[in-house]
């Protein structure tokens, strides 16, 4: 079974960071949401998700895949959070998947992991890097880095998550099961 897993501080958006988790579980991908602040972490809609962890008990070697959602401040509280960071490089240094979406490709930028071709939030582009940035496609797969643009594409986002850690018949049947044309 393959695991992933999310990063969250307060103000991350809420349909992005739901939508990866539950759809992820449904394809029986275990994941692991770790709290950069509090356990209890409040969305930018004031939802609360109890996190599992705190971020400084992860190890990346228990994981196949980090996943960060956006919204603010979330974005940039893990674009500067030193865990987050390293455990980044250590992803792309083990060349394992990453993922972000919304305005989370800026964390990583920040970490020096985002690839040449992204995509991300309308307008996050400008902190980030303006080549290699696709405004007309809702995910970007580059190499072992998936991007998304963000809340209107999380669905996608987390069932090409599933597509990439799973076997088609698990895809299909997730997909279908949410009734995803």
């Amino acid at each position: 079974m393959a695991n992933i897993l999310i990063p969250i501080s307060n103000g991350f958006e809420e349909i992005e960071a739901i939508s990866i988790i539950d759809v992820c579980r449904r394809a029986n991908i275990e994941v692991t949401i770790a709290a950069v602040e509090d356990l209890t972490t409040i969305g930018a809609h004031n939802i609360k998700i109890q996190a599992d962890c705190k971020i400084e008990d992860i190890s990346s070697d228990n994981f196949d895949m980090i996943v960060l959602p956006g919204g603010l401040p979330n974005a940039f509280t893990l674009a500067e959070n030193s865990r987050v960071q390293l455990l980044l490089k250590e992803f792309k240094d083990k060349n394992k998947k990453i993922g972000a979406i919304c305005a989370a490709p800026y964390a990583l930028y920040k970490a020096g992991v985002l690839n040449k071709n992204y995509t991300c939030y309308p307008s996050f582009e400008k902190k980030i890097k303006e080549d290699g940035y696709f405004s007309n496609k809702d995910i970007v797969i580059d190499d072992k880095v998936i991007t998304s643009r963000g809340p209107a594409t999380a669905m996608i986002f987390a069932l090409e998550i599933v597509k990439i850690l799973c076997d088609e018949k698990i895809y299909i049947e997730v997909k279908n099961g949410l009734l995803v044309n």
